[in-house]
Parts: structure tokens; sequence; C-alpha cells
């Protein structure tokens, strides 16, 4: 997974990024904040990213308020690193749409757990992103049978776009989350069922007066 890390401080920013590559992500990195949002509106944004509070140009709280007016399927995962432990500028940050953020200087260990933690969200909302989007290709199946199919007048096929005629039943069941199960409808029953049961029996019937 990419992670952009936005750090001024040039011994701290060397120092995430050691820790990060070191446990298997690959970074981006920039020093200062217009840097983070350049990076942060590309189609190919890291899905998460650690950003300083405390940035030139943009920091790391009005970077949160602008990624959260991007128009993202996965939002962006934000840490925020303070070097503040007021609870003014934690609660500035979580309002502003951070997801999490640590003090400075961090724990290594507690840095780990916390990306780690965000990783899963990101992998879980991309596994939602996707099976949504496979609904959303299964309902445009659904609608493109809505159009107009061609169909046998006799024996109620249905040509695909291969040409090939299929039953009704299979052509769906290809195009559709669809299963049939074979019943018989009352208008059929008494059309042709019951003159069938009816012609056994008299047929049975009059078997059994000939003997």
């Amino acid at each position: 997974m990419r992670i952009l890390i936005a750090e001024d401080e040039a011994v701290s920013r060397r120092v995430l990024e050691a820790r990060l590559i070191k446990w298997g992500y690959e970074v981006v990195i920039t020093s200062h904040g217009q840097g983070a949002w350049e990076t942060l509106q590309r189609d190919d944004a890291p899905p998460l990213a650690i950003l300083d509070v405390m940035m030139p140009e943009i920091d790391g709280i009005e970077l949160c308020r602008r990624a959260r007016q991007l128009e993202r399927a996965i939002p962006t995962y934000i840490i925020l690193l303070t070097a503040s432990t007021t609870k003014e500028q934690v609660v500035a940050g979580l309002d502003a749409g951070a997801d999490d953020y640590m003090t400075k200087p961090f724990d290594h260990d507690e840095l780990r757990a916390r990306v780690q933690a965000g990783a899963r969200i990101v992998e879980l909302q991309m596994s939602l992103a996707e099976r949504l989007r496979e609904r959303e290709e299964a309902l445009a199946q659904i609608k493109r049978l809505q159009g107009m199919l061609p169909m046998c007048s006799y024996c109620k096929s249905i040509r695909d776009d291969q040409n090939y005629w299929q039953r009704v039943e299979s052509y769906i069941a290809e195009h559709a989350e669809v299963q049939f199960s074979h019943s018989i409808c009352p208008s059929c029953y008494e059309k042709v069922v019951q003159p069938m049961l009816d012609e056994m029996k008299e047929s049975m019937s009059k078997a059994l007066d000939s003997e």
C-alpha cells in the first residue's frame, strides 16, 4: 500500500520514511502542504496519508478540510502528526476530517499499530467498493434485458449477441443473477394439463371396460 508523508521536519520525515519502507509500504514524500495537496488531488493519490499539522503554505488541518471535499469513492485515510498535546488542536484536526492522530515524538510501535489499523480500514473500503461495482454491473446487465430481444414465435428461444439461439431461462440466467424452478401456472394447468389428465383417465377407463 502507498502512503503519503507530508512533513517539513527533515529528521522526522526520514524516520517516517525508513520505518514505513521497513514495514513493507511504498512511500510518497513531500516537505510542504502545497505538495501534499497536489498529490492528494491526483487520481492515483495514496489511500493513506500522514500529515504534519504545522507545515508551510498549507497546514495539516486545512489539508484535511480540502481532502474531505474531494469526490472520491474511497476517501483518503488521514493520520495527523502534532507536536502539541492540547486538546484544542487534536479536536480541530478531527473536526476537519482526520481519521487518527499521533503526537511527536512518536513511538514506533504505536505508529506501526495506527498505520496497520488505517490500512485495514482502507482495504475494507476497497473490498466494499469492488462489491458495489460488481453489483452495479449486474444491475446494468438486468437493465439491458429490458430492451428488445429477438424471440422465436414458436419455441420462444432468444437470440443472443453471437446469433446463437437459447432457451429464455438459459439466456436470463447468463445475464442476471437469476435461477429458475419450473412449475405450472393455473391457466396452463387448466388449458393443457387438465385436458391431458382427462384424456388419460378416459383412455384408462376404456381399457378397463374392454377387459
